[in-house]
């Protein structure tokens, strides 16, 4: 075949393309396109590879597409956010255990210690959950760690709400010929509490039946990587879950902000408020930096939002009250709970 003395010849990983203004068999070497190859010399167009595949950096042959998640061989924030989750647990867990030791104490007696040790629970479930999120995602961890995730949140915020509406009604009936005194016990908070996570156990088994979350091959967002991921199945199950959440932690926040400067000396209403403003700052700065990444980022992002909200709940909730039993036993009395002005 005659060859022209105008050209060189192309490599595999290019094609010919028309130099314009010279003779059809001048010609120059133009690279393959994305996603496509030349796997021998002077080729006339380039194919492109399966969908699976993808071609190597000379784009002479196609290669398998790296999966991407978040593996416990490849990403440090994997073993970061698995040591993070087991410390709060465990914290979680002591905390829990010694609440029950000193269960007759006034400073865990005091606002309903049956809702702490719920509260304390489901914060346990909730560190635990991260887990789920971790690892090759499939169809029934896909389906398991948004319920798992969002069941006990749920029951965190349903106990925190039934603690501030608690500590309403208690304000309420020290004034003299207050209606409220017949709503002091321990059967409202408990209704409240059951009340409000039903409700959201009900939406997550709507979820599930109707349009459950599933395992999800993403090989367009990023070029030459597969992301495994979990898509949610029904959006509007997922945020009506986030959304309910955030309603309860909103109403919270009102109640105990209302109450913040009631007379105890300790009054609960102030880490209550605390608390749910770190939980409503969190999830609220989440949901645009959920949506805005892609791959095993969003899936980092929801993790550190369970894990930055739980602690803090943790943390304003529990610790005025650990420092008073490790600390300052000789305040933990019945006296010093009510305050002066109520006596």
């Amino acid at each position: 075949v005659p060859r022209g003395r105008c050209s060189e010849e192309c490599l595999p990983g290019f094609r010919k393309s028309v130099r314009e203004g010279y003779h059809p068999c001048c010609y120059n070497c133009a690279p393959c396109s994305e996603g496509e190859i030349s796997n021998h010399s002077d080729s006339e167009l380039c194919k492109k590879c399966p969908e699976n595949e993808w071609p190597n950096k000379a784009k002479n042959t196609c290669i398998d597409k790296v999966n991407e998640y978040l593996s416990y061989k490849e990403d440090i924030l994997v073993l970061l956010f698995s040591i993070t989750s087991v410390i709060f647990a465990t914290t979680s867990l002591l905390i829990l255990g010694l609440f029950f030791l000193l269960r007759r104490t006034p400073i865990v007696r005091a606002n309903n210690r049956n809702l702490s040790f719920i509260l304390l629970f489901s914060l346990i479930l909730s560190f635990l959950s991260v887990f789920l999120f971790l690892g090759r995602p499939v169809d029934i961890t896909c389906m398991l760690q948004q319920v798992i995730f969002g069941v006990p949140f749920t029951i965190s915020a349903s106990s925190i709400l039934a603690k501030t509406i608690m500590v309403f009604i208690a304000f309420k009936a020290t004034r003299p010929g207050s209606s409220c005194r017949k709503w002091v016990g321990v059967k409202l908070p408990n209704t409240v509490m059951l009340f409000c996570s039903s409700i959201q156990v009900m939406n997550c088994i709507l979820w599930l039946s109707i349009s459950p979350p599933f395992q999800e091959y993403d090989m367009d967002s990023y070029p030459g990587k597969v992301i495994i991921r979990c898509n949610e199945g029904s959006v509007i199950g997922f945020y009506s879950m986030l959304g309910y959440m955030g309603f309860l932690a909103a109403v919270s926040f009102v109640l105990a902000f209302m109450v913040r400067t009631l007379p105890d000396s300790f009054n609960e209403a102030k880490y209550i408020t605390f608390s749910m403003l770190v939980f409503c700052s969190v999830w609220i700065a989440m949901i645009p930096a959920y949506l805005s990444t892609r791959g095993k980022y969003m899936v980092a992002v929801e993790i550190f939002a369970i894990l930055t909200s739980s602690a803090g709940i943790l943390l304003c909730m529990f610790s005025p009250k650990l420092y008073i039993i490790l600390l300052k036993p000789e305040l933990n009395t019945r006296g010093t709970m009510l305050g002066k002005r109520l006596l």
